[in-house]
């Protein structure tokens, strides 16, 4: 059908004809393909691994989110948010894009981008160090270095085991609960490494959190 077209027309033709060839394969038929089997096989994840209390979605297991006190003047941009001892704390975030959101913003992810020896990293978390030491009641140099350093992401859902077990008698105390109650729905919440050797051993801070509020009901 090109024999009576100029060769450069024919040319163009033939690239239409590719390109709407891949459109179709890769624009359309393999993200349905994708997004099906992801559907079949792994429901859970591809609605956005979705905490649900009662039915209702309040969280999502793949990021982590502030347990504060409610602030003295929600309409004070600036004023920082004060964590809640009722609840297990996720380590620190810097996903904040400062408008009031505050740290683990679900519309901003991203690091300090501070170097080891930055005087302004040093100081922060040795400010750190102090104050998690004081709301756990532990001495400052137990504190696990994830209790003082945030995520690349920001918004990293999980800590390490022995942050988690070093909120035990805080949480415990504050909720008037048994602390061994507390401690035994760590253990039961501590995740071993992906294929028993990718990773660290970690908790999930948002659904143990979601554990402990049945505890207490």
């Amino acid at each position: 059908m090109f024999l009576h077209l100029p060769p450069t027309l024919r040319q163009h033709l033939s690239a239409l004809r590719v390109l709407l060839a891949f459109t179709v394969v890769t624009g359309i038929a393999y993200p349905l393909a994708v997004t099906g089997i992801g559907r079949l096989a792994f429901e859970h994840q591809a609605d956005g691994s979705l905490v649900t209390d009662h039915g209702a979605p309040v969280a999502s297991g793949l990021l982590g989110q502030n347990f504060a006190l409610p602030k003295k003047n929600p309409d004070d941009v600036s004023e920082a948010l004060r964590p809640d001892p009722k609840w297990f704390q996720p380590r620190p975030s810097a996903a904040d894009a400062g408008k009031g959101a505050g740290p683990y913003d679900p519309a901003y992810s991203g690091a300090s981008n501070l170097g080891p020896n930055n005087p302004e990293l040093v100081r922060t978390i040795a400010g750190r160090r102090a104050a998690v030491a004081a709301f756990d009641g532990v001495d400052p140099a137990t504190v696990p270095a994830d209790a003082l350093t945030a995520s690349g992401s920001g918004l990293d859902p999980d800590i390490s085991p022995a942050y988690t077990y070093e909120q035990v008698a805080r949480v415990a105390r504050a909720r008037k609960l048994p602390e061994a109650r507390v401690r035994a729905l760590v253990a039961a919440h501590v995740r071993g490494r992906e294929l028993g050797f990718l990773g660290q051993k970690r908790v999930n801070v948002i659904e143990l959190n979601r554990a402990l509020r049945h505890l207490a009901a």
